[in-house]
């Protein structure tokens, strides 16, 4: 890396994305690229975690650390690597059939937890890699080829499951938009706890959306209390394709709830370790302090 100012290209590995012409996942990796030049990020400091799928080959692009995991596992591996190392800037990237089926468990207990990572998905709404099968986040009747007649399950609303795992950002971008996505991922990666952003990324061989998307999308509405989860429930639940923040919350992640646990404890003497714990326990409640 230069000591200037960092570029986007600077963040671009040798390695050269395999992605079909037109596909959405270049948009959401060229707003990753300029996310992380304006944020001015040390590619040794950081490290982005994928599983498997089209959109999980990312971490090979770019110029960091990266860890291609099994299917559907970037979350804990994710988790792990950001409580190991704190100092760490972790990104967590896949599509909507890695990230909302196989590992669809892992997603609550991140966004309870508030670990401090960012999870980006590329949400195309069919599995590109396997060509073409329904997803997750697949519509009603869509036919694909294992459902010839049509789907016939109900799709996942990703940002109303988000907010119901209480996830403390939660927003919505679109890789045709690349410079409203790059606020969104500078704005996700700056939050302090675990972000989460659904890209749309549409599949231009096995389900092209582009175009019908395009006309679709607006922008959250100027008003809108991102604080205020009621709103942002109402705005997951309207449908539509809304870009913008839906919700945001600020509150201690696990990281900093751990460093407070460390610092309650001055000796490694396990009772005392626990006096301290009860202590730091009675004060959060508003009881009376052990002695």
């Amino acid at each position: 890396m230069s000591v200037e100012t960092p570029k986007p290209k600077d963040y671009k590995s040798d390695l050269k994305p395999i992605w079909c012409p037109g596909c959405g996942d270049f948009g959401v990796l060229a707003s990753l690229y300029r996310a992380f030049a304006e944020l001015e990020l040390d590619p040794a400091k950081t490290v982005i975690v994928s599983g498997i799928g089209c959109s999980s080959r990312l971490p090979g692009f770019v110029k960091t650390y990266g860890f291609h995991t099994l299917h559907g596992r970037p979350l804990p591996v994710a988790m792990g690597v950001k409580l190991a190392n704190p100092e760490l800037t972790v990104i967590a990237v896949g599509g909507d059939g890695d990230g909302f089926a196989i590992g669809i468990g892992h997603f609550p207990h991140a966004a309870r937890r508030n670990i401090d990572i960012t999870y980006l998905v590329m949400d195309n709404e069919i599995y590109g890699l396997t060509k073409g099968q329904v997803s997750p986040t697949s519509a009603v009747d869509h036919k694909a080829p294992t459902t010839p007649w049509g789907n016939l399950e109900t799709p996942i609303n990703t940002l109303a499951f988000a907010v119901a795992c209480s996830a403390s950002f939660v927003a919505r971008g679109a890789s045709f938009n690349t410079k409203a996505l790059t606020e969104l991922i500078v704005q996700g990666v700056e939050h302090p706890g675990f972000s989460f952003i659904d890209a749309l990324s549409p599949c231009v061989v096995f389900h092209n959306t582009q175009d019908e998307w395009k006309n679709l999308v607006t922008d959250v509405a100027p008003d809108h209390d991102v604080a205020d989860r009621t709103q942002a429930f109402d705005l997951a639940l309207r449908g539509g394709f809304s870009l913008g923040v839906v919700y945001r919350e600020r509150r201690p992640t696990l990281n900093e709830r751990y460093a407070q646990l460390l610092g309650a404890a001055k000796t490694s003497d396990v009772d005392a370790m626990l006096d301290a714990f009860t202590a730091r326990e009675g004060v959060a409640m508003g009881g009376p302090a052990a002695s």
